[in-house]
């Protein structure tokens, strides 16, 4: 996501040809959008942070779920 919406937001001053950008080679967000690419579909999968954020989150609804349990047992008695 840190390379996804800088890229965004550059391709639409390049396309609005605003100051600096409208200068600037195309090569340069062809090459942003090759690296989100690349990150998005290989290192991110090599580094195993696409798993550990699922984990994370079912983790989480887990240990809500175990406490709600507690809860509604600790009150019955």
């Amino acid at each position: 996501m840190f390379i996804i919406v800088p890229l965004f937001i550059v391709l639409l001053l390049k396309v609005g040809d605003v100051w600096i950008f409208a200068n600037m080679s195309w090569w340069w967000i062809i090459g942003a959008a090759g690296a989100a690419f690349v990150w998005f579909e290989f290192l991110e999968r090599m580094l195993g942070l696409d798993k550990r954020k699922d984990h994370a989150h079912f983790e989480k609804i887990q240990k809500e779920r175990v406490k709600r349990t507690f809860d509604k047992t600790t009150k019955r008695r």
